[in-house]
């Protein structure tokens, strides 16, 4: 996947920004631009690539920052002749990776900028920058930026801050003191985009992972006289927490500590399977309480591994059992060999995981 990504961004991007620039700038040395982006362009990663264009720009555009970046900013509405798929945004993530390394001295500049160039591509990495060096003047322009009228602004405010965002460095200060974020999800938990929701969501699971307290607080406030929207984005933003069986996140979600139910008719088959197949596994839930009870059901593997083993969750489903009632569960495990995940052959213990609570169900080998 990440090969086909950097494929879309190929040669084409920098010959398109060189396009886009002189059409507003007719003094821009094109060629030696090109030049100097493209030696060395091809074994570069994705990010490499977006890095080694931004230093290119650096040495061509004029050497004084507002007035380059206000040469990028009007080039960018520019007709170009790269063509890069679903990849298309990403022409200007140059472009933000310019404003990141050359524009901290220059904070409104920068500012605009990103404002500007994140309804193109999302600046949720340069912004961290600026968290970084500035914490109280981005965060206060962040705030003001809840309430802009375009999504993709307003997405930036709780992508940007996002404490472990995946392919950007950790924001430290906020891993240890999220309550600056907070207060900024705060005002876009009922946020009428989705893809903004979305993105609070996720936030506040990477909040969860080092507060899960926190987190399960949050939840819980939330969840007072919640819509479906507002459920939609604590269900997401617990995905994590419920998958470690954490009992606070459990709890919030209306699942008690421990599920009143018997675990029968139990089938791991087949019991002996090789390396790229698959083995399923299936069993039936009864509630022995004489009242209805919501349980939730995961299962877990206990992988083989080059030393030792290791447990991976599967989810399952959340289930209303009505009283003495019973439902059947089961799942499908694929066991080819993945990027992700390596098979080992060995005896692999299966247990279900309920609100929390593992029962053994038994063990297939992999052979």
């Amino acid at each position: 996947m990440a090969g086909e990504l950097k494929a879309q961004f190929g040669e084409s991007v920098p010959r398109a920004i060189a396009q886009m620039i002189v059409a507003v700038h007719p003094e821009f040395p094109r060629a030696a631009f090109l030049r100097e982006a493209l030696a060395g362009y091809g074994p570069l990663s994705l990010t490499g690539r977006g890095f080694h264009i931004a230093a290119a720009l650096r040495t061509h555009l004029p050497q004084d920052y507002p007035r380059a970046v206000a040469v990028l900013l009007e080039s960018a509405s520019q007709a170009h002749d790269h063509r890069g798929g679903s990849m298309a945004p990403f022409l200007y993530m140059p472009h933000l990776f310019f404003v990141a390394r050359h524009g901290l001295d220059h904070f409104e500049e920068s500012m605009r900028a990103q404002h500007a160039l994140t309804q193109r591509f999302t600046a949720e990495y340069s912004i961290r920058a600026f968290l970084e060096k500035y914490p109280a003047r981005t965060l206060a322009r962040l705030r003001q930026w809840t309430l802009d009228p375009s999504e993709h602004v307003r997405r930036l405010v709780s992508e940007g801050t996002r404490p472990r965002l995946p392919w950007a460095p950790r924001l430290r200060a906020f891993q240890k003191d999220p309550q600056p974020v907070l207060e900024l999800l705060e005002l876009l938990k009922d946020d009428p985009a989705l893809y903004v929701r979305r993105s609070v969501a996720n936030n506040l699971n990477d909040i969860g992972k080092d507060h899960p307290r926190v987190l399960t607080a949050v939840a819980k406030r939330w969840l007072k006289g919640a819509g479906a929207e507002r459920r939609w984005v604590v269900n997401h933003a617990l995905r994590s927490a419920v998958k470690r069986a954490d009992a606070g996140a459990l709890a919030a979600l209306g699942f008690g500590a421990g599920a009143n139910v018997e675990v029968r008719k139990v089938s791991i088959a087949p019991a002996r399977v090789k390396i790229g197949g698959s083995v399923g596994v299936s069993f039936e839930l009864v509630n022995k309480a004489a009242k209805r009870q919501r349980v939730m059901a995961d299962l877990v593997v206990h992988f083989v591994k080059s030393r030792g083993t290791g447990a991976k969750t599967f989810k399952l489903k959340a289930v209303d059992l009505p009283p003495r009632g019973n439902v059947r569960l089961s799942k499908k495990i694929a066991l080819r060999q993945l990027t992700t995940r390596k098979h080992y052959a060995g005896v692999h213990k299966v247990e279900a995981l309920l609100n929390g609570g593992a029962r053994a169900l038994g063990k297939f080998v992999l052979v």
